[in-house]
């Protein structure tokens, strides 16, 4: 159990908790109240549940022996000025996207929680992706206590595995029940090996193992590259960023092309300027 003493975690330039946890990142974080102070908890990994709030001021407080934690889940040890000095200058379109939303970091979350989120993630609008992360959490997770509410981890690649096929479709998967539990199935057999993944450095290489899963093409390995693995070049493209893209930058080019462009263009952390567009879109076009 964490020390429940609250302490405060410092950042560089601009955060916003509120802004992060509705970003398309993350959907398992729920409103609580520790002792008099509203903030948010949710479960990282295995791990009990933790707890976090940012004050009117901009302080973000967390339990001390969570601060580390907390500081590398939620990117506030991002050097952000040093991020946003590699972006092309003088793009008016992502200068707005940044202007609307520019506390949003990106998180850093279990390479499994993540690759299990995005698998169920395929086709689904955010409230979707939560309703159904709630739910797997409920039923195959662990369940932790905090100021009287339960939390729940997710579930762990055996329990997944050991739910079958069946059993989560009943959790509103429909056909990506599958692919979650093949991949389940797989890391639970060895076949596939997270643990090393986790510590490969070589996007490529995690790229490539990635798409060895059922159900896995490249914007859900995308997404495992910049959520999980900390990799900031890489560059999911959905319906969201494909239309801002396509709209602003260029018109007559998709796939491949588009993702190849995307990198080029937005630098080493073109991940971050995604990050960016993705939340301006989803919320104004």
């Amino acid at each position: 159990m964490s020390d429940r003493g609250l302490v405060e975690i410092p950042y560089e330039g601009v955060f916003s908790l509120s802004d992060t946890l509705k970003s398309g990142q993350l959907f398992h974080w729920e409103p609580a109240e520790l002792d008099g102070c509203r903030g948010f908890a949710g479960c990282i990994g295995s791990l009990g549940p933790s707890f976090i709030t940012q004050t009117e001021e901009g302080r973000v407080l967390g339990f001390r022996n969570d601060k580390a934690l907390l500081s590398a889940y939620f990117g506030l040890n991002h050097p952000i000025t040093s991020i946003h000095a590699t972006f092309p200058q003088g793009d008016s379109v992502l200068d707005e996207a940044i202007a609307y939303c520019p506390g949003i970091r990106l998180a850093r979350q279990p390479m499994w929680e993540c690759l299990a989120t995005f698998i169920t993630s395929s086709l689904k609008q955010v409230a979707h992706i939560r309703a159904i992360s709630m739910k797997l959490r409920s039923r195959y997770g662990e369940a932790h206590e905090l100021a009287g509410q339960s939390f729940y981890s997710y579930p762990k690649p055996q329990a997944i595995a050991r739910a079958g096929e069946d059993a989560l479709r009943e959790c509103s998967l429909g056909y990506r029940a599958k692919s979650l539990h093949l991949a389940a199935q797989a890391i639970e057999s060895g076949s596939f090996d997270l643990a090393q993944l986790e510590k490969e450095r070589d996007p490529e290489k995690v790229m490539a193992a990635l798409l060895e899963l059922h159900g896995v093409g490249e914007k859900i390995a995308n997404c495992v590259l910049l959520f999980s693995g900390g990799f900031h070049g890489a560059f999911p493209i959905d319906v969201w960023i494909e239309r801002i893209l396509r709209e602003n930058y260029r018109k007559r080019v998709k796939g491949a092309k588009l993702q190849k462009w995307a990198v080029d263009y937005f630098g080493a952390n073109a991940g971050y300027a995604q990050q960016y567009l993705f939340h301006f879109a989803r919320k104004t076009l």
